[in-house]
């Protein structure tokens, strides 16, 4: 056994057996060869706990169990070992003992879960050493709905029904795919039916039942029905009026000869009353809710309950074989099994026929359309007493007088307003300056009423010149900008004796972020609780809009109940959080919403519906109820998780794509939308003047940041805290300006690709080709590339100018004494639900094939994407970095070549990477996609989007939480066209949105030059276009 040792004398030698002995020599070794043997020394090793166990890995192998395997250490003695594991990085850790062995099956577990294993051997001396945790997940649900089927069939609906297993418990939704993929139908993730409408009759259609939260496209179901014939076209019509008994004759339609029929079933429905008026609850009888009609029908019973009960229920009068052509209603007599029980007295009705067709393959039904309503005659009516006829000939009248009182005042009111408009306009010094029309706008109306000197020389900036503007602020390093932001001031001076209470005083999560009294957010007082009224938060204006946001504090545990009772009150849709919990350390916020469940905060109950963790943001969605309340109200929280701990995000783009996912999702009709961070001044500032200004930019085609944030300072004191923020403000909105909306509804983008490829107007280029050059209008700094341009790390580069961000570079384990030793030429790049979900490389050098299987192991990579051939138009793309058929090792790696898969479009390679220095070992699985070409790009996109699927559906069975590596030559086109697509696709799947352009400028702020060529641009446009035309890609 050879035991090497570093520059040192002394060391360790381990993984001995004990009470045995050992005969141990010394030789130097040097560059020009070994040098001759000490001689031997004898030692006998003593008797003491095991050692580690050795090898120690886990694999899933299903939803609820992993395989956990080992090898033993050195020991004969070993008892038992003891397992240690948790689900997640902070659950509860279990103990189990486990018999000695090599393996052990941990069943019982949840799916999709992560978990975190530790193993150590025991023996009567005691317990050995730990291993290093491991961690494993396991498998996705594979089954997330069974026995899914085609419940019954009508003319123009499907009812379609499944099984849900016990085990499945997802928020998700499903999806129904129909009419070849036109049609979607979202169903909640818990429901087991749905009817599915406006059909044609006599169609075949298709439906799938996918869920969509698998990220590679969803399971998948499908079922095909044929809807009814066309029969009973003609709708049952009333004979005569209603009789004094309260029975009404009808005639029924005629059915042709020649349908295959099984019975009729004469079906009344009571309509309900709102507002006084009868309505149908249903537009037709082929979108009722089928349920108790069909179990009705099944049990063929007396339908005497439905006399017995209160709620207006459509019910089965009678059953025939054949069809008559005329019928009495509400006779009280059995027809088939089913009772034609009485009308109501003063109800309305409307009732129809069905019939029960012959069909093998499910329960088909054809219904007539509904009757015209009729009421039943009211037997014992009740007249107007002589009190109420008298008290309407008292109200009437006065109600009258009172009327005419009030549209007077309103006349006298609008005059005296029109006139003290007029004499304040007059007033107005240099009034040719101001706006012709009568502001709306409250920062305008500020500009008009408080002249203050730094509102007359920050006039609004129109957005043609805003870049001009910008540049000419930032001269200086910055001098302007700080002149500009010092300058800032209200111009009046504002009390905030409530906040200053001591009573309140609790309430204020910085006892120098106060609420001013005239702007603050009022809540109701409760009766005997002094302070009741208050919470820390503002009313801010918008656009032409007044108290368009609530700005307030990041929560405290004894203002939850404040907090959630404000945004009931205010009947506020959207809470956006610009903080985490905790930032270096500090609380920021307290969480005032349950992480499962249901919390009550005071006169409030909270339950999370929904979480949905991305990137760079995460979207929750609660459910509100409020004591003595019958209603249910949706709130949904926007948490951006991506602003730095220490002054302001490197680049808005990531920003400004959540603002508008916040706008979207926020209902038009709701209450001020309430934003906060930690004190609620400065990044919800910032969040309300873009959001602000982006909605000004539609109407007037100028921005006025200067004048919005005197605004809001008005309102709130400290808006806007940082010089840095204020300039952060003007870099989001020049980006806005400068590249637009490019966002398109998925059913759009056939139209919006046909326009991209059209001249445009006054230029002698295509939309795609500006909108390509767009993204090259931002460069970046020498000065971002630190690492890269070090003397002793430009040999690693393949290209001079394709280099990582210092920001976002793959930083590997220095080696002590090697300089540069921590540097690979390779970015972090977010995914759309993770960050750092990728790392894009350039295909490696001979001189850097060692740095690359360093990172794949210290990153805990374990999939490797490559997307070139070795060689390619003549030249090496990339150094062959694997072994081919024996292993080979690689500075501390061990690579052995397990299995290759030929693939008609890649060829996937298995490799077992072990680690010399402690024996641990993982497999590496690389895709290799062969159907690139040379020059340009694929013809067509289906066969890329099928190895995205495949490699993001691999990632997903195997469970590794490492980020997934991917490589070219230089490292940014197509590995850009790579990482585009998976977000992209993945977006279009939850969203329905598609935005190439802001994910193209997204990935190129991680990684310079990301998708290189326009070629490659307009590829990823196509691709998607194509994935849009299939959207069951990814089927299982």
């Amino acid at each position: 056994m050879k035991h090497n040792v570093a520059d040192s004398q002394i060391t360790t030698i381990g993984n001995l057996v004990p009470q045995k002995t050992y005969s141990v020599k010394v030789l130097a070794f040097t560059s020009i060869g070994d040098g001759p043997l000490s001689s031997d020394i004898q030692v006998i090793t003593q008797t003491g706990v095991p050692g580690q166990p050795l090898n120690f890995k886990a694999e899933p192998e299903s939803e609820t169990s992993i395989l956990l395997s080992w090898t033993p250490p050195r020991s004969d003695t070993i008892a038992n070992y003891e397992l240690v594991y948790k689900d997640g990085e902070h659950g509860e850790e279990q103990r189990i003992t486990i018999e000695p062995g090599t393996s052990y099956r941990l069943q019982g577990l949840k799916p999709n879960s992560l978990y975190y294993f530790r193993l150590a051997a025991r023996s009567p001396q005691g317990l050995g050493a730990s291993t290093a945790e491991i961690s494993a997940r396991t498998m996705q649900s594979t089954v997330f709905a069974k026995n899914f089927h085609v419940k019954a069939v009508m003319k123009t609906s499907v009812l379609l029904s499944w099984e849900i297993p016990e085990n499945y418990n997802s928020a998700m939704p499903f999806k129904i795919l129909y009419d070849d993929g036109k049609m979607v139908e979202e169903v909640d993730g818990r429901a087991t039916q749905k009817l599915i409408v406006n059909l044609k009759p006599e169609k075949s259609y298709s439906f799938v039942l996918t869920n969509r939260g698998n990220s590679a496209g969803g399971l998948q179901h499908r079922v095909t029905a044929k809807t009814a014939p066309d029969v009973l076209r003609t709708k049952p019509a009333f004979i005569g009026k209603t009789n004094l008994d309260g029975m009404i004759t009808v005639q029924l339609p005629e059915v042709p000869a020649n349908e295959n029929i099984k019975g009729y079933y004469i079906i009344i429905v009571p309509l309900k009353k709102s507002r006084g008026k009868f309505i149908k609850p249903w537009e037709s009888p082929d979108e009722m809710e089928l349920d108790e009609l069909l179990k009705e029908i099944s049990r063929k019973r007396r339908s005497i309950r439905y006399g017995r009960e209160v709620e207006l229920k459509p019910y089965i009068a009678a059953h025939f074989d054949v069809l008559p052509t005329e019928f009495t209603l509400g006779d009280d007599k059995h027809y088939g099994g089913f009772t034609n029980k009485q009308l109501q007295s003063g109800q309305e009705y409307v009732f129809f026929v069905l019939a029960v067709m012959e069909h093998a393959e499910s329960k088909m039904y054809a219904t007539s359309p509904y009757s015209d309503p009729v009421v039943s005659m009211d037997l014992d009516p009740q007249p107007i007493t002589d009190e109420e006829e008298g008290l309407i000939w008292v109200v009437g009248p006065v109600l009258a007088v009172v009327f005419i009182i009030c549209i007077v005042i309103a006349i006298l009111l609008y005059k005296r307003k029109r006139a003290e408009s007029d004499s304040r306009k007059s007033s107005i010094p240099n009034s040719k300056e101001v706006p012709s029309h009568h502001p709306t706008d409250p920062v305008e109306l500020r500009r008009l009423n408080f002249q203050t000197p730094g509102m007359a020389s920050h006039p609004p900036i129109p957005i043609l010149e805003l870049a001009d503007h910008i540049e000419r602020l930032k001269a200086n390093d910055n001098l302007k900008f700080s002149q500009e932001y010092e300058s800032i001031d209200p111009g009046q001076q504002f009390t905030w004796e409530h906040s200053n209470l001591e009573v309140n005083k609790p309430k204020n999560r910085y006892a120098n972020v106060i609420a001013y009294d005239h702007s603050r957010v009022l809540l109701s007082a409760i009766e005997g609780i002094p302070g009741s009224d208050y919470v820390n938060a503002n009313y801010i204006d918008g656009y032409r809009k007044q108290n368009a946001y609530i700005a307030t504090q990041g929560s405290l545990p004894e203002t939850f109940g404040d907090f959630w009772r404000m945004i009931w009150e205010q009947r506020s849709a959207t809470v956006v959080m610009m903080t985490k919990l905790e930032e270096r350390s500090r609380v920021k916020c307290d969480q005032y919403w349950p992480s499962r469940g249901t919390e009550t905060h005071g006169l409030v109950q909270v339950t999370l519906l929904d979480t949905v963790e991305l990137a760079t943001y995460c979207v929750r969605t609660f459910a509100l109820y409020k004591n003595g309340s019958s209603e249910k109200r949706e709130v949904r929280q926007f948490q951006f998780t991506a602003w730095p701990d220490h002054g302001v995000p490197e680049h808005p783009t990531p920003f400004l794509a959540f603002l508008r996912r916040v706008k979207t999702c926020n209902p038009p009709d709701a209450g001020p939308m309430v934003v906060h961070c930690s004190a609620g001044v400065g990044r919800t500032g910032c969040f309300i003047v873009i959001d602000a200004m982006l909605e000004r930019i539609k109407h007037e085609k100028t921005v006025d940041i200067y004048g919005h944030v005197t605004l809001m300072r008005a309102q709130r004191n400290y808006m806007v805290q940082t010089e840095d923020q204020y300039i952060f403000i003007h870099d989001a909105l020049l980006e806005a300006v400068t590249c637009g909306n490019t966002e398109v509804p998925a059913r759009n983008l056939y139209a919006y690709i046909q326009k991209l490829t059209q001249i445009e107007a006054g230029e002698n280029v295509t939309g795609m080709e500006l909108e390509f050059k767009r993204l090259a209008s931002s460069k970046a700094h020498t000065s971002r590339f630190i690492s890269a341009n070090l003397p002793c790390n430009k040999f690693k580069n393949r290209l001079v100018n394709i280099m990582p961000y210092e920001s976002t570079r793959v930083c590997l384990q220095p080696i002590r004494g090697v300089e540069g030793s921590d540097y690979i030429n390779a970015s972090f790049i977010d995914g759309y639900r993770q960050q750092k979900a990728y790392i894009a490389t350039q295909g490696p050098l001979a001189e850097t094939t060692e740095d690359f299987w360093r990172m794949l192991w210290e990153h805990n990579s374990t999939i490797v994407v490559m997307l070139t051939k070795l060689r390619e138009m003549g030249r090496e793309k990339c150094h062959q970095y694997w072994p081919a058929e024996r292993s080979a090792r690689y500075q501390y790696f061990v690579v052995d070549p397990m299995a290759e898969y030929n693939m008609p479009q890649y060829i996937l390679r298995e490799f077992k990477v072990t680690d010399a220095r402690d024996g641990q070992s993982r497999t590496v699985r690389q895709f290799q996609f062969t159907d690139w070409p040379e020059q340009g790009v694929p013809k067509s996109g289906e066969g890329f989007i099928d190895f995205i699927g495949q490699v993001h559906k691999t990632k997903e069975q195997f469970g590794q939480d490492g980020p997934i590596s991917v490589h070219c030559s230089a490292g940014v086109g197509r590995t850009g066209v790579f990482i585009t697509l998976s977000i992209v696709l993945e977006r279009m799947r939850y969203e329905g949105v598609v935005d190439i352009f802001q994910t193209v400028k997204m990935l190129r702020t991680q990684r310079p030059a990301m998708v290189q060529t326009e070629d490659q641009y307009q590829f990823c446009y196509r691709a998607a276009l194509e994935y849009l035309g299939s959207f069951d890609h990814y089927a299982t």
